[in-house]
């Protein structure tokens, strides 16, 4: 096996783990046994649970990121690349965190440890809402002062709507989530406006 399979082995291995047993309740020892590889081979690797946790998280993130490129790469008017987005977005979070199982209380009690591994993904995120916005204002969809200030905005209400969407806030049913994505729309494009 080479290099990188078998250390993303070992972190697929790890993430099945966490998500069964929990961060917590995991050691090396259950990681080297379940992966049928020594404590050696795992401290090649990782030299803490905490480094191989940090692993895990990255490897859940990139695969989110791959998802949402790929929304970027379709053919379709910013607007409605950009509602596909949020949606695809959130819907995604949500699956990578119903996934991970026990991970799912450590995601909500630990947020702290999650953000600063996200501190790269954050980056690369808002640069594929930079993208879209870009490409609906080059179309004469869009129009706004600064696309820059607008994509992290967008970026931050995201992130700050996972929680909710993630705990079923944000409507369950379809007639809910169509409500709700028309409100979504009409805020995103139309704005608060004042009387």
């Amino acid at each position: 096996m080479t290099v990188s399979k078998t250390r993303d082995m070992l972190v697929d291995v790890a993430r099945q783990l966490f998500a069964r047993m929990g961060v917590d309740n995991t050691t090396m020892n259950d990681i080297a046994q379940a992966s049928r590889k020594g404590r050696r081979t795992l401290y090649t690797y990782f030299k803490s649970k905490n480094d191989i946790y940090q692993a895990v998280i990255e490897t859940e993130l990139d695969k989110l990121y791959k998802v949402l490129l790929d929304v970027a790469a379709k053919d379709l008017p910013a607007d409605e690349k950009l509602i596909t987005f949020i949606y695809t977005r959130l819907d995604a979070v949500k699956s990578l965190v119903f996934r991970n199982g026990t991970l799912r209380a450590n995601f909500f009690r630990d947020i702290w440890r999650v953000e600063k591994v996200r501190k790269g993904f954050d980056l690369r995120e808002i640069e594929i809402i930079k993208g879209i916005l870009d490409a609906g204002v080059k179309e004469g969809i869009f129009q706004m002062p600064d696309v820059e200030v607008t994509a992290l905005v967008l970026h931050y209400a995201l992130k700050g709507l996972e929680v909710p969407y993630i705990r079923g806030k944000m409507g369950d049913t379809i007639s809910q989530r169509i409500r709700r994505r028309d409100n979504v729309m009409n805020l995103i494009f139309n704005g608060i406006k004042i009387k």
